[in-house]
């Protein structure tokens, strides 16, 4: 016997791994049968209403859900858009504004009036009075540009008074934020001042500092914006909108109750400091907001101010919710009157197919004289006359029965006699037996083991094969068979035949048709030996993977030609011709999908020259174990 371990390992390795896919395969059929099943099982009323609820509610509700938030969308990017625009707008116009005041401080920078009346140590009041008349620029600016409410100069000089317009460097103001800034550079900052008793301001000013490199001075300039010029670039704006410094601090307003807070106190819900310039989503004053934020960095300033526009997103989408609220009203009044529809329609049908049910219900009892009257030229009618046509030819049937139940009696006692003729027909080979036994034990006694064996297992091949007679076998039985043969047939072909046996213990006892196996190996060795010199391995697996049984007969004889394989495929598979005497593939393919159903039937693979192999499939339940 021929047997490579590790080629056999891999072998059966491979045989495994099919068995799992044709398992795979068949539970995805298994899931399409349970679904159609259930679907089988449910009242035609019934899969009406889910067929609508599923075909047509569903998918417009979706619909109509998404639209919804399209056109909700859309009006806010609208509105987020316009607030871009609006908010550029401001910035151009707040930077213009903002140029005055800038180009004021440049030339104030060289002005040399300003530079000897800061810098000049006053012995009297009355010197510095007139000084103070005498310097008219301020007042001048102040009348001339509506965008300055005012402009002042912090200077260290002690000799000075405050005069609202010449302002002394005290304590606090050299502690304060704005000062401490302006003193680092030349360049403009723009800070809102918090006013006090000495220095009431509370507006967005420009500071800048003003170095005197002959006299080793410095001071500060401050020009005030005139704060209804800024908050009336934001009157007409159609939502809230700030402008802050960089500390926070709101310097103008649509709403002007809010000029001089800070973000922090505003109930926006996020830090709006800390915010990069872009569109984001709060909750200002407790209601969802969409709030754009941009910045503006006027020219040789070294800060920024921020522009900050706020719209409720509900004033928005009121119109386009009003729209969708109408549109899905006049949706769900159409689906529910469908539905209704559907409904009366599904109840109908039912109705008239309970009628027909019930004609049905009385010829399944007996009743030959029912008919059926239910109207209408559509499928249940025609049913309904169609019913009527079976009844009528049932009565005819029936007395076509009554005349050959005579004849059918009398052949079936025919049948009876040719099988007791037989079963005593089967008594004729015990003379052959017991023939076969007496040469056994002649060549044995003369020495000839080898003969003997071999006439011993031709006889165990020939009473195997005629006590057949139950109808089923066991895989064990069955292989006992084949072994045998296999056995006879290496006798015969000696070297030129190897086999090996492979069977699952779990599935040794379980019982098949008989007789499905030894055909195919037959089949196996006849043409595998036919075209091939050299010896041909016959290899038998039997498994079982996940409940299901695989027999695997696999040979590397002469294999089949494609035009050839689909001939025997066409005639295992094809309907039965008038011979039966002999047994073989086709008498087992159609055994076994009797027996198990189409998809246990036989599945051949052939490469010609390498070999073929003949496999099928079986349920582990389909019979009981022994």
């Amino acid at each position: 016997m021929w047997y490579d371990g590790c080629a056999g390992e891999s072998d059966l390795l491979r045989m495994i791994a099919s068995c799992k896919r044709l398992y795979k395969m068949t539970e995805g059929a298994d899931m399409l049968k349970r679904l159609i099943r259930i679907t089988n099982d449910l009242k035609l009323k019934h899969k009406l209403l889910i067929s609508y609820v599923l075909v047509v509610m569903v998918p417009v509700l979706i619909i109509g859900l998404a639209v919804t938030s399209y056109f909700r969308q859309q009006a806010l990017d609208n509105a987020i858009g316009q607030t871009i625009i609006n908010v550029d707008k401001i910035k151009s116009q707040t930077a213009t504004m903002l140029r005055v005041p800038t180009d004021i401080s440049n030339l104030l920078m060289f002005n040399t009036d300003l530079k000897e009346i800061v810098n000049r140590q006053y012995k009297s009041v009355v010197e510095l009075t007139s000084a103070y008349l005498a310097y008219k620029d301020f007042q001048e600016y102040r009348r001339l540009y509506r965008e300055i409410a005012g402009i002042r100069f912090y200077s260290t000089n002690p000799t000075l008074i405050n005069n609202l317009e010449f302002i002394p460097v005290n304590e606090r103001t050299k502690q304060s934020y704005w000062y401490k800034e302006a003193l680092k550079t030349t360049s403009i900052g723009w800070f809102y001042i918090p006013g006090n008793e000495d220095n009431p301001v509370h507006r967005l000013s420009l500071v800048r500092k003003v170095p005197f490199a002959e006299y080793k001075t410095e001071g500060v300039l401050m020009i005030v914006i005139n704060q209804e010029e800024l908050n009336g670039l934001l009157r007409q704006e159609q939502f809230e909108t700030l402008i802050t410094d960089e500390q926070g601090y709101v310097v103008a307003a649509k709403n002007t109750d809010l000029v001089g807070k800070t973000l922090g106190q505003l109930d926006f819900g996020v830090d709006l400091q800390s915010q990069p310039k872009g569109t984001i989503e709060a909750d200002f004053q407790g209601e969802p907001s969409n709030i754009v934020i941009d910045e503006l960095g006027p020219g040789s300033s070294f800060n920024k101010l921020k522009v900050i526009s706020v719209f409720a997103t509900k004033n928005i989408v009121k119109d386009a919710n009003q729209i969708s609220q109408i549109g899905m009203i006049f949706i769900t009044m159409v689906l529910v009157i469908a539905l209704l529809l559907v409904y009366i329609i599904s109840f109908l049908t039912s109705n008239r197919l309970l009628r027909l049910s019930k004609h049905l219900n009385k010829l399944a009892l007996g009743d030959l004289n029912v008919t059926s009257r239910i109207d209408g030229n559509d499928e249940i009618g025609q049913l309904s006359r169609q019913f009527n046509y079976m009844v009528k030819s049932i009565n005819e049937l029936m007395t076509q029965v009554v005349e050959t139940t005579e004849q059918n009696n009398q052949l079936e006692i025919a049948q009876k006699e040719i099988k007791l003729k037989m079963m005593a027909s089967q008594i004729n080979p015990h003379f052959l037996f017991n023939a076969l036994e007496s040469i056994r034990m002649k060549a044995h006694i003369k020495g000839e083991a080898e003969i003997a064996n071999i006439v011993r297992l031709l006889g165990k091949l020939m009473r195997k094969s005629l006590e057949i007679g139950s109808g089923k076998t066991t895989f064990r039985a069955e292989l006992e068979m084949v072994r045998s043969y296999l056995e006879i047939q290496k006798f015969r072909y000696g070297d030129r035949l190897a086999f090996e046996i492979h069977l699952d213990p779990e599935v040794e006892r379980m019982y098949i048709p008989p007789l499905i196996i030894q055909p195919i190996v037959e089949n196996a060795i006849v043409h595998g030996l036919e075209n091939k010199e050299g010896t041909v391995r016959v290899h038998i697996l039997i498994c079982m993977v996940d409940r299901m049984v695989t027999v695997q007969v696999k040979d590397d004889g002469a294999g089949i030609t494609p035009e050839r394989l689909a001939e025997v495929m066409q005639f295992v598979s094809g309907p039965e011709e008038e011979e039966k005497s002999r047994i073989g593939m086709r008498n087992v393919h159609q055994r076994l999908t009797l027996t198990y159903g189409e998809n246990a039937g036989l599945q051949i693979n052939s490469v010609y020259g390498e070999g073929t192999e003949v496999s099928f499939t079986l349920p582990a339940g389909g019979n009981q174990h022994v």
